[in-house]
């Protein structure tokens, strides 16, 4: 059965130096990112949106013209009916018979009349679509040009930054199986406390390099000695001595 190496507490905290170390360098690459890859998932989430809307707007439109063939097919219906009714009005016996096709030839008038208003009031609903699809397809094209500069400027900072933060990615994990799940766990929370994400810090001139709190000569004293981890009392971060923090290089 293999064996699990324990580490002592120095190499545990220069391991912890280590890993803050790669971090921060990490951080770093993040903040020169900055708010770029939100940026850029927002405005590919606008798009959509906008598309959508496009796609919509057209469907509608579509439907309208749909609707305006169908009422100019009417008309022709009518316009037929008319001219069939006006004929068989030459061959009518009697003024029933001939009020009768009076009426229907009327209610076809009104029936082309009642059509050719549907087909004006589409047309107007037609151009009102219009000037919506063209203001959407203006957004489309005016935030795919901001989305195309952001994804530039994006792109060209991962490629610069692609290998060192897969390098540093590794040395991290490396760094990590140094130490304990339990004192991990700690590291990991009080980084996620701190904006700076600073975990580990040393005492530099008598004072935490996190908080600049005070150290006492007895605990900066401790804290050279290695043998335990020790915590700033005023801000909760894990201390070392400066000389340790120096003696950890990360490239």
């Amino acid at each position: 059965m293999a064996t699990v190496k324990e580490y002592s507490v120095e190499e545990k905290l220069s391991s912890l130096v280590r890993l803050q170390k790669v971090e921060s360098k990490l951080d770093e690459i993040r903040i020169l990112k900055g708010e770029l890859p939100m940026e850029v998932a927002d405005l590919e989430d606008e798009i959509q949106g906008l598309h959508a809307r496009q796609l919509r707007i057209e469907e509608e439109i579509n439907g309208i013209t749909e609707f305006i063939n169908q009422k100019k097919n009417a008309i022709k219906d009518a316009q037929e009916l008319i001219a069939k009714y006006e004929k068989q009005s030459e061959n009518v016996k009697n003024n029933r018979e001939f009020e009768a096709i009076n009426k229907e030839i009327e209610m076809q008038h009104l029936e082309v009349k009642l059509c050719e208003k549907h087909i004006k009031d589409a047309n107007e609903e037609i151009a009102e679509k219009a000037v919506s699809l063209e203001k959407a397809k203006k957004a489309i094209a005016n935030k795919e040009g901001v989305l195309n500069s952001k994804k530039g400027e994006l792109e060209k900072i991962i490629s610069t930054t692609e290998k060192e933060e897969k390098e540093l990615g590794k040395k991290a994990e490396e760094a990590r199986s140094h130490v304990d799940s339990r004192l991990l766990a700690s590291y990991e929370k009080i980084r996620s406390s701190y904006r700076n994400g600073l975990a580990v810090v040393p005492v530099e001139r008598d004072a935490c390099g996190g908080c600049f709190n005070y150290i006492p000569p007895q605990k900066q004293s401790e804290i050279k000695q290695r043998k335990k981890v020790m915590i700033c009392e005023n801000c909760g971060r894990i201390l070392v001595d400066s000389e340790l923090n120096d003696a950890i290089e990360v490239q």
